[in-house]
């Protein structure tokens, strides 16, 4: 008997059949209570502080337009303040005469009224080119130029395109030609310059850089020949670049905030933004670590970053800086090259730039400012949206070559919304005269 009672006792105790239907009538609010509390968390804003700290104000102060320093000096080029080199280099931007077919100008991928990009994925010149058009405003302040940097200064940039097949496809013997030909160029360039090479002394086509039977002609000159083409070839490089130099933003809504606060320092509901654009602010300088890279008054280091960007669609993943590097190092137009104008201690970024291998598929990190007139983004223009853009930081995957410096952000929906809020205060107007925002009137 005893064992039996033992035994039930052990049994477990009757379920009460009749509490489920009460826990079933209460699920649907739980369930409503749940998805809620996820919808905040995903979509509403977490709120701001009442003022910035002392740290924060400095690097928004920072970031400010009123901090850009003077152009610096191009120590390559003796004419890039010269306004009459200026005005030949406006010309060169827009004449369509420097390319082989007669249709391609730098403006056509360099356009004005899209902060001096295009709009497209890749460039579009004679043909269709392997990486996307980097906005030139205000491009002057960096030490080096193309996503890669293989180019070290801004005159020498502008003068790869021109023979370029993918862009303007002509040589530098054919471009002299056109300005010997052209009484207004000839003048405006032996004013500068000096006399240019006798046309007596020139093929009709020739470059070493060119098709095979380009670079036949070019081997065929006399050495003295060559080096009086590329000099001159490197002189309307220089013109190019002071007509580019002045290629400038204007204060934004952002700037204007900043001088706010300045006033009022640390209050952060000083000026013209609206509390989801200081949320954005808040985590750009924070959590979202865009400040990083994105930093100083034109919103860039300047420097290079492999981020973890996909490939462009039918090329292999870009050594990026690695190889930009040693390109820039071998060029003849560099900054220690026969055709600058700089002494060899004036040369220091090129003589002291790193080349390690942790700039395997590193990207120059472009400005933010005008950021939402220069879509699609990233050197391929893989991204079509900013907001995709910042999904994909933060999301930071895996590199497809080298390591992502990036780290997932575990930023929420709301807070993605808010920091490209804050990127669209970056836009304004250029500084620039009008005037040279238009073709000149030939």
């Amino acid at each position: 008997m005893a064992d039996r009672d033992r035994l039930q006792a052990r049994q477990p105790a009757p379920q009460r059949l009749d509490r489920i239907p009460a826990v079933m009538n209460k699920l649907p609010g739980i369930l409503a209570l749940l998805l809620v509390a996820v919808l905040a968390w995903r979509y509403v804003a977490l709120p701001l502080p009442p003022r910035w700290s002392e740290q924060e104000v400095r690097l928004i102060q920072s970031l400010a337009l009123a901090s850009l320093p003077d152009l610096p000096p191009d120590p390559g080029n003796h004419l890039a303040d010269d306004p009459a080199a200026a005005e030949l280099g406006h010309r060169l931007y827009f004449d369509t005469r420097l390319s082989s077919n007669g249709k391609v100008a730098c403006a056509n991928c360099h356009q004005p009224e899209l902060m001096f990009t295009d709009g497209l994925a890749l460039a579009m010149g004679k043909s269709i080119g392997p990486r996307h058009t980097p906005s030139l405003v205000g491009i002057a302040y960096s030490p080096w130029f193309y996503w890669d940097g293989r180019k070290d200064s801004q005159w020498s940039q502008a003068l790869a395109p021109l023979e370029a097949a993918v862009e303007h496809d002509s040589d530098r013997v054919a471009i002299l030609r056109l300005i010997l030909a052209d009484q207004r160029y000839r003048e405006m360039y032996e004013n500068l310059f000096g006399p240019l090479p006798a046309p007596d002394q020139l093929p009709d086509a020739a470059s070493p850089l060119g098709n095979a039977e380009r670079l036949a002609t070019w081997n065929s000159m006399e050495t003295a020949t060559q080096t009086a083409v590329s000099t001159a070839f490197s002189n309307l490089g220089k013109a190019l670049a002071a007509y580019q130099r002045r290629l400038l933003p204007g204060p934004a809504k952002f700037d204007d905030y900043a001088t706010a606060i300045a006033t009022d320092p640390g209050t952060m509901q000083a000026g013209s933004l609206s509390r989801t654009e200081v949320g954005g602010l808040q985590l750009f300088l924070g959590k979202a670590q865009c400040i990083s890279c994105h930093n100083g008054p034109l919103f860039t280091n300047h420097e290079f970053h492999n981020t973890g960007v996909f490939a462009i669609a039918g090329q292999l993943p870009p050594m990026g800086r690695y190889d930009g590097i040693r390109t820039a190092r071998e060029d003849p137009f560099n900054c220690l090259g026969e055709f600058s104008d700089a002494s060899t201690s004036e040369c220091i970024e090129l003589r002291f730039a790193r080349d390690e291998n942790d700039l395997v598929g590193a990207q120059k990190t472009p400005t933010l400012r005008n950021v939402t007139l220069t879509a699609p983004y990233m050197h391929g223009g893989q991204f079509k949206t900013l907001a995709e853009v910042i999904q994909h930081y933060n999301d930071a995957p895996t590199s497809m070559l080298n390591h992502n410096e990036a780290k997932p952000l575990g930023l929420r929906a709301i807070e993605a919304s808010q920091l490209e809020a804050f990127l669209h205060t970056l836009t304004a107007p250029l500084t620039t005269e009008k005037k040279w925002l238009a073709a000149p009137n030939y």
